[in-house]
């Protein structure tokens, strides 16, 4: 029997020791290389974009561009922007959350980097932010699955019985309580198999005119889509190539229709909910299902590479103005629904 990737050394890339050993100098250059990989850790100025010889402020570590005279840091226009931490810590905050196949908690992440906990619950969020504003989000094409679950609808039942009310009536449910919308696509090659790429949104539930949007903006006209006999997919028929499942029959249809890509994504989702951080608010509940969303595409792929890619998506994103002074009061004031967001 072949041994399965993810139990080989291959799939091991990631030197988590080589980074806690690391001194302050050495992250420095080591994150020098992130930030500009394409001149080899050879500074670029954010401003004019000159790759000049700039000088250094020692002092300040900072650089003084020899043709605009702007000065910027290491971090200067990235997620990192006015960062309080060493480097070193935030190379290892992103190793550890890269290792994490089913999430991290807030709490974990501040025990193992000895920092506090706001500061661990702020730095993941960033990470979180940072996943979702670099997602690739172009059509898909080919064989894909949408189906959508239900979160935060749970509503603890009274003591007493005579005290109970009837929680399937919509007047009674909890108002909290969101559709997390996901839409896969099929490897088509031989060698991937599941999917390939997943996108997510949250909707008040599942309805045809946000499922057939959400349809439109996600997956190619004319596309071969698998769903199950939910009625909020009997109006995609008009636009691709449908193929429907009875899941109160069967799992798989005669025919080979099935929706269990999306499932495999869910049952990560529940893991990641119910063992991690048990308590999602719906303001920032796409930044989670998001996260879930890229941990299942990158299944596949070393630890090594997934730091990498985290990394390179923490510095080509600005810094975050949701997650500046959040602790503070600045917090986002909508929840992301649907495809507008």
């Amino acid at each position: 029997m072949a041994q399965h990737f993810l139990l080989s050394k291959a799939a091991r890339t990631l030197n988590l020791v080589k980074i806690a050993r690391m001194s302050e100098r050495q992250a420095f250059t080591f994150f020098k290389k992130l930030r500009w990989e394409e001149t080899n850790g050879r500074p670029v100025c954010p401003c004019c974009g000159s790759t000049e010889r700039h000088y250094f402020l020692d002092k300040r570590k900072v650089w003084k561009c020899s043709d605009c005279y702007h000065q910027f840091s290491l971090t200067s226009g990235t997620l990192f922007a006015n960062h309080k931490l060493p480097l070193r810590t935030y190379l290892m905050a992103i190793a550890i959350y890269a290792n994490e196949v089913k999430g991290m908690s807030a709490l974990k992440l501040s025990r193992q980097l000895d920092i506090n906990y706001k500061t661990a619950f702020v730095l993941l969020h960033k990470f979180r932010e940072a996943l979702l504003e670099t997602r690739d989000e172009s059509l898909m094409e080919g064989i894909c699955e949408i189906d959508g679950a239900y979160v935060n609808h749970h509503v603890r039942p009274q003591n007493n019985i005579n005290d109970r009310i009837d929680r399937r009536l919509a007047v009674n449910q909890n108002p909290n309580k969101r559709c997390i919308v996901v839409v896969r696509q099929r490897a088509g090659g031989t060698e991937l198999v599941g999917s390939v790429r997943t996108l997510t949104y949250i909707l008040h539930n599942e309805n045809p005119r946000d499922i057939i949007d959400v349809a439109l903006n996600t997956i190619a006209r004319g596309s071969e889509v698998h769903a199950d006999e939910a009625n909020a997919y009997d109006n995609l028929h008009a636009l691709y190539d449908m193929q429907r499942v009875n899941h109160s029959v069967e799992y798989r249809s005669e025919f080979g229709a099935c929706s269990n890509q999306a499932e495999s994504y869910y049952a990560r989702f529940r893991r990641f909910q119910h063992g991690q951080v048990h308590r999602m608010g719906q303001l920032y509940l796409s930044n989670y299902a998001n996260e879930m969303a890229y941990r299942e595409d990158t299944r596949r792929l070393d630890n090594g590479s997934i730091f990498r890619d985290i990394a390179s998506k923490c510095i080509k994103v600005s810094q975050s103005n949701e997650w500046t002074g959040y602790w503070q009061g600045n917090h986002r004031i909508a929840e992301r629904l649907g495809v507008a967001a």
